[in-house]
């Protein structure tokens, strides 16, 4: 479905990041990073991922000299069971909530459906918020970290990190242009360590859409952004919309999940960074950076979730997938 706005700006962002994260290329341009160890000074890595959602959002209100009353809507998501730290991380700021869960596509998801409110002029701002943390996330998802099953190469690494962007209807100098909500894909996987391949096709398939949709090409983006394929879906997507589609993706593409990590330093990150704060580290610093300073005309913003649940796998069933895109134009 694609979603076209007339009134919709990205006001302001902040990044949270871990320890991981804190040494790899783009540590500069995060707000804070807590470079010591995983606990983030709390007494488990659920409260730890609970702090940085916080950390986050009190970052952006000091940015946008904005209060908690201030925030008209709040839409938030992770991993975690019943998206537990998005709701105690958001309690304080005692505004309309709204919980969602798309896995590594949510932080667009969030922004699609703020940027839907503000410019149907149901609420003035929204408030867009993510986390993930590799330790909570892999006790929930994989096995048990204590087992210290070895990993292929394939799997991705969960990003550790609490993101936040503020969305209104207040020009700024970057404005939200159109999105397309995602269709969920079944590309018949089944290999939870191989995140890349279960999501490139989603990709493929949003993307597509969306330049149909638009009539418009790749060339006309300064980037094309997905997140989180990692190196290996990276060069899958590459090759489904080369040979399904004869589009060329070479020029102006990369993958938040290979831009978080130096991959040749990094090497306990194997394939490259995932969860739902890893594209969103790099779009809410990097990428938006690179548009407020002209760096960036027009990007593609495409986050890529596997929707799948342990209980399914053990069930047999395939590893569904889905991808979220949003447009972001420099004014």
């Amino acid at each position: 479905m694609l979603l076209n706005f007339r009134n919709v700006y990205l006001n302001n962002v902040s990044t949270v990041c871990g320890p991981y994260e804190s040494f790899g290329p783009l540590h500069k341009n995060f707000d804070k990073c807590y470079k010591d160890n995983l606990y983030c000074k709390e007494k488990s890595f659920e409260k730890a991922e609970i702090r940085l959602l916080e950390d986050s959002i009190k970052i952006l209100l000091k940015k946008t000299k904005l209060q908690s009353k201030d925030i008209e809507l709040v839409i938030a998501g992770d991993l975690l069971n019943q998206i537990a730290s998005s709701c105690y991380g958001s309690l304080n700021l005692k505004s309309p909530f709204l919980g969602i869960y798309t896995a590594c596509a949510t932080s667009i998801e969030g922004m699609l459906i703020a940027s839907t409110f503000i410019d149907s002029g149901k609420t003035n701002n929204a408030l867009v918020a993510c986390s993930s943390h590799n330790m909570s996330s892999e006790k929930q998802f994989r096995n048990p970290t204590e087992y210290g099953s070895p990993k292929p190469k394939t799997a991705t690494f969960t990003s550790t990190g609490g993101a936040s962007a503020l969305l209104s209807n207040k020009p700024s100098k970057i404005r939200v242009v159109n999105g397309l909500i995602g269709t969920i894909v079944d590309y018949n996987q089944k290999d939870p360590f191989n995140m890349g391949a279960a999501m490139a096709c989603a990709a493929a398939d949003t993307l597509y859409k969306y330049l149909t949709f638009t009539n418009s090409k790749v060339n006309d983006y300064d980037l094309i952004l997905t997140g989180d394929l990692g190196k290996y879906g990276k060069e899958i997507l590459k090759d489904l919309m080369r040979e399904n589609y004869n589009i060329d993706l070479s020029k102006n593409y990369n993958d938040c999940g290979v831009m978080l990590y130096d991959l040749e330093k990094q090497k306990e990150v194997m394939a490259g960074g995932s969860g739902p704060v890893c594209s969103a580290l790099v779009n809410y610093s990097t990428i938006f950076k690179g548009l407020m300073e002209n760096k960036y005309k027009k990007v593609l913003l495409i986050a890529t979730g596997a929707l799948f649940s342990p209980i399914m796998l053990y069930q047999k069933e395939n590893i569904l997938s889905i991808a979220n895109l949003i447009c972001l134009e420099a004014i």
